[in-house]
């Protein structure tokens, strides 16, 4: 009997998985253009939870993987019927990125819905710089030594309410490092709490 309701317990609790979020960080008010050239507010996000990261077109290193993962992240997301949700790329390098670039750049992935996605621009680069750093804690410079821009290779999970509040690996040399299905379940939970 004893070794019955110790099984129960096991299954139980890997059966029951809860989100938990790992950070608290609000994301400040913003008005940028989406690739579409529509205006994009922080305001029109609310009400479902978004994928955010930070990218850029001219990119020779981690942009396009990131955005491929993203876009695997999307297929898991279609292929489990989880339709309430944003994905957001911020550009690091506004100056260079129109809305007509990130709309090609975008036309090179295979992107299972793309009205869900908002890949943004129309601001400066100072601004995208301390934006990054108050609003989800992470490094936005410009490489003194080339025309590339350094920035971290993370997916950011943001609830309904603005708050980012949990991130993950969005690039790694081994794919598998990337948590395509745990970014997959986070999502789903949030929205069916």
């Amino acid at each position: 009997m004893i070794i019955l309701s110790a099984l129960l317990c096991i299954v139980s609790a890997c059966s029951s998985y809860e989100f938990k979020a790992d950070t608290d960080w609000e994301i400040e008010d913003f008005t940028m253009t989406n690739h579409r050239g529509d205006p994009m507010t922080n305001e029109q996000l609310r009400g479902k939870p978004y994928l955010a990261m930070f990218m850029f077109t001219n990119c020779v290193t981690v942009c396009s993987p990131m955005t491929y993962n993203m876009t695997q992240i999307q297929q898991k997301l279609v292929d489990n019927n989880i339709e309430d949700y944003h994905i957001v790329g911020f550009s690091v390098d506004p100056a260079v990125d129109t809305p007509q670039k990130l709309t090609d750049y975008l036309s090179f992935y295979e992107v299972p819905d793309e009205s869900k996605w908002h890949l943004l621009t129309g601001y400066d680069q100072t601004f995208i710089s301390q934006f990054a750093k108050r609003s989800f804690k992470t490094l936005v410079q410009d490489d003194l030594n080339s025309d590339q821009v350094i920035h971290a290779v993370t997916f950011f999970l943001v609830d309904a309410n603005g708050v980012a509040i949990k991130n993950y690996r969005g690039y790694s040399e081994n794919d598998a490092d990337v948590p395509v299905d745990q970014i997959v379940a986070d999502l789903q939970s949030l929205l069916e709490q």
